[in-house]
């Protein structure tokens, strides 16, 4: 007997969506064959089968989010193997998955030798300030921290007593004492429900959130609070890059490559990364990392949400491979095709507007990043040269910090050189 456990679809992941099935009980099974989809907050992956056998159980739920890496999804009867009853895994609450998978290999474990007596209970948690174990599922745990409930104060009715979802939820509703930790912080935000605020029900359709758009709204909430960020803008003039954008795109056409404003941005940012090193960092407790390369993600709007492809090394890549990877990783990223690692990792941030008419903006950091820069449109505006009035095209970049990483002094030398750069494309190739 084989367990099918949960993938770890990248190395920060913890948990994901059971998104679809497509066995049974009693299917069999041959390695390469496709068995389910797992959803994380940015992509959907397919598992395949690494070995041949009988599906005999399938222990998470179709649609159940908040399965835990390693927990044990399924189980799988090799070739003259025995079976087993085994009991249904906890179910999570059921959430929409989205289409457009790509290919992961699952990760697997034996069957593990019959434990002695008492193991089928929780595994325990952190301990009361009796001394006494908590037992919790982790969703349990997570909502009770939202609500700023104190665990201890809650009766479990799940196996051997454990706290799961119902548990909480009543609790809220029937008013548990906050929790040690939630009253030192302070009182967590109460959000008001749509007919608390004047909204009537009927008047509109409630769309559920799925696993991206909490996670959008998880990580943005996190950064905004918690980092210390300040905006530095600059209005660069781009006449000279169009001009030299014609003459390359000329060039290239030859070979169906047609590069874009924002290639120009992101080869500018990543060798202005270079020159400034200090703003190609990011902040941990255990000190700064200064990034020895320049991976810059590139916003790209999806359905549902947003992600960032990352263009690895971009300062050591011409225009031309730029404008490709950018097309390709654009194009797999909104069919949600890209593995973890191309939109995992970057060092420095890069989202443009400027296609649909918005002049300036200010983004929020995507940790552990430093910094990220906002692309707004190139227009004609008046400007003034050798004391007489013009008109030239303009575009406003703005450049938000992590002030924990990097200074106004560096934000400012940073956007210096890549105004030089933008305004002068051939400083780009020297």
């Amino acid at each position: 007997m084989t367990d099918i456990l949960m993938p770890a679809l990248s190395p920060t992941m913890e948990e994901g969506v059971l998104a679809k099935w497509h066995v049974k009980v009693g299917d069999t099974v041959k390695a390469g064959d496709v068995i389910a989809e797992i959803e994380t907050d940015k992509a959907t992956m397919e598992v395949e089968a690494v070995d041949e056998g009988e599906i005999t159980d399938i222990l998470v739920a179709e649609g159940s989010e908040g399965v835990k890496v390693n927990t044990p999804i399924a189980r799988l009867k090799d070739e003259g193997g025995a079976t087993a009853p085994a009991p249904k895994a906890e179910a999570p609450e059921p959430e929409t998955a989205k289409a457009g998978p790509a290919k992961a290999e699952p990760a697997r474990a034996e069957t593990p030798k019959p434990e002695p007596a008492g193991a089928g209970a929780p595994k325990a948690g952190p301990a009361k300030g009796d001394g006494e174990r908590i037992f919790a599922s982790p969703l349990a745990r997570r909502l009770a921290a939202q609500a700023g409930l104190d665990l201890k104060s809650i009766k479990g009715t799940g196996p051997h007593g454990r706290i799961v979802k119902r548990d909480v939820e009543g609790a809220g509703k029937g008013g548990a004492r906050p929790s040690a930790a939630a009253s030192l912080a302070g009182e967590p935000r109460k959000v008001l429900s749509l007919a608390q605020m004047g909204i009537p029900d009927g008047s509109y359709d409630l769309v559920p959130l799925d696993g991206m758009r909490k996670a959008i709204a998880r990580r943005l909430t996190d950064s905004f609070r918690d980092v210390p960020h300040f905006p530095l803008t600059i209005d660069c003039e781009i006449d000279g890059l169009l001009a030299a954008r014609a003459k390359v795109n000329a060039l290239l056409e030859k070979d169906g490559i047609k590069v874009s404003v924002n290639d120009f941005v992101i080869k500018a940012g990543a060798m202005a990364l270079k020159a400034v090193p200090e703003a190609n960092a990011s902040y941990s407790p255990e000190g700064l990392a200064m990034h020895h390369n320049a991976d810059v993600a590139m916003a790209v709007a999806i359905d549902g949400g947003l992600i960032t492809p990352i263009i690895r090394k971009a300062e050591t890549k011409t225009l031309s491979q730029i404008a490709t990877e950018s097309k390709d990783l654009a194009k797999r990223a909104r069919d949600r095709k890209l593995k973890p690692e191309e939109f995992q990792g970057g060092t420095f941030s890069v989202s443009n507007l400027g296609m649909f008419g918005i002049q300036s903006f200010a983004s929020i950091i995507n940790e552990p990043q430093g910094a990220i820069m906002s692309v707004g449109a190139g227009e004609p505006r008046p400007v003034v040269k050798d004391g007489q009035l013009a008109v030239a095209t303009v575009m406003t970049v703005t450049l938000t910090c992590d002030h924990r990483v990097v200074d106004g002094v560096i934000g400012a030398r940073f956007l210096q050189v890549f105004k030089a750069m933008i305004e002068d494309p051939v400083t780009m190739l020297a």
